[in-house]
């Protein structure tokens, strides 16, 4: 029976962890991977709602207000990691997969397309609703006011603040996400969301995906005369909208933005985890995979002396040759198909006869995916591994069953 683990994951054991999803989200299908992007885009569009809401007629201080906030926002990722959804942002984190070369950069910029397009169709679905509630009018129109002068900040910023705060935003993000592949309960992810996500929220960095409600909030409101009205009876002059368009969410905020989440959660987050806990392995993925220092038998050994051996050493070939310049490889379906199928004696059949040559390599440094692509392209179970020109190994379609990489 397999142990019950309570602690929580170590480092090197969440980069596996992280390592692993980001090979099965860049091999998820496009109907799947959009579906769930637009759950994602939705998911923080609730998150951004319950803070706007929360914090338009706060009476606190500036920072408890926005500490407020910030614990409220936890809401969207929370619905993202338990109940399960594909979120831009968090995706950065895919990097640690194609940096290790499980994934390539097809799969990579594909699921990135994908989850932040669904990610804006959800989003702005969420806008929609809101708009058909009419809640905006509330409390005189002052949750439409703190919506309104949300979206018009957001649009007046700088490119280079907006950058800034997008890379500070997602690697507070990613490390949120990071932090909840080390729990084994809802409750442990719970509560490794709440800091880095108050934190990023409170100190007002900028979330790409949130941007993509708050901003075209925004651009509704601004033409809802009823909240304009609100909005200048609160500012005691007409608010300056006149940045607050579409070039204006597209251009000024959320391409930079997202740059910034890239860069902060693809390279300060997931490319620095990688260089400390995966790279080795990515660098020489077959070394550990890979039967190392392999038996060898003589050419003119028996079958049935080879059967022997490797009954001893429980393994289920043998190469032929020496063990470092091998010339051939006998499995046991060599045995089976050639010896036993044609009712031969195992005792008379010299190994020679029934082994597969020639053999095939590859370096110690091929990606575990070109190993099996070279298997399927070669029609071979066995691999023999180099390593700067001498056979170091063999690998067999039975190692990467049995020892999968992660």
């Amino acid at each position: 029976m397999e142990q019950l683990e309570i602690d929580a994951y170590a480092p090197a054991q969440m980069a596996a962890r992280v390592e692993k999803a980001g090979i099965v989200k860049g091999n998820l299908d496009f109907l799947s991977t959009f579906t769930l992007a637009v759950l994602a885009g939705a998911f923080i569009a609730f998150g951004a709602v319950l803070y706007t809401y929360v914090i338009h007629d706060s009476t606190l201080s500036t920072g408890l207000t926005k500490l407020v906030g910030g614990l409220v926002f936890c809401l969207g990722l929370i619905l993202v990691i338990v109940a399960g959804a594909e979120l831009f942002t968090g995706n950065n984190l895919i990097v640690m997969a194609y940096v290790s070369r499980k994934v390539t950069l097809e799969q990579l910029l594909r699921n990135w397309g994908i989850v932040f397009l669904g990610n804006l169709v959800g989003s702005l679905g969420i806008v929609f609703f809101m708009w058909m509630t009419g809640q905006w009018t509330d409390g005189e129109s002052a949750v439409g006011v703190k919506a309104l002068m949300i979206a018009n900040a957001k649009v007046n910023i700088t490119f280079s603040e907006a950058l800034a705060r997008g890379t500070l935003c997602n690697i507070l993000v990613c490390l949120a996400v990071w932090l909840c592949f080390s729990g084994r309960s809802v409750t442990d992810k719970i509560l490794a969301i709440i800091f880095p996500i108050t934190a990023f929220v409170a100190l007002g960095f900028e979330h790409s995906v949130a941007n993509m409600y708050f901003i075209p909030a925004g651009l509704l409101l601004k033409h809802n005369p009823q909240v304009i009205a609100a909005a200048q009876a609160a500012l005691a002059r007409v608010p300056d909208l006149s940045g607050l368009t579409i070039p204006g969410f597209l251009v000024n905020n959320l391409l930079p933005v997202t740059i910034g989440n890239i860069i902060g959660g693809g390279v300060l987050v997931a490319a620095v985890y990688w260089f400390v806990y995966l790279r080795r392995a990515a660098a020489e993925p077959l070394r550990r995979l890979m039967t190392k220092g392999p038996i060898a038998v003589a050419a003119d050994t028996s079958v049935a002396d080879a059967v022997r051996l490797m009954k001893q050493h429980a393994i289920g070939s043998v190469l032929v040759g020496e063990a470092t310049s091998a010339v051939g490889i006998m499995s046991e379906a060599d045995i089976v198909r050639k010896v036993i199928a044609e009712g031969h004696d195992p005792a008379k059949v010299k190994v020679q006869q029934v082994m597969s040559a020639p053999l095939v390599s590859v370096d110690i440094k091929t990606s575990v995916y070109n190993v099996y692509r070279t298997m399927a392209d070669r029609r071979v179970r066995h691999l023999i591994i180099t390593e700067e020109g001498r056979q170091v190994g063999f690998i067999s379609v039975k190692d990467l069953l049995k020892r999968p990489l992660i």
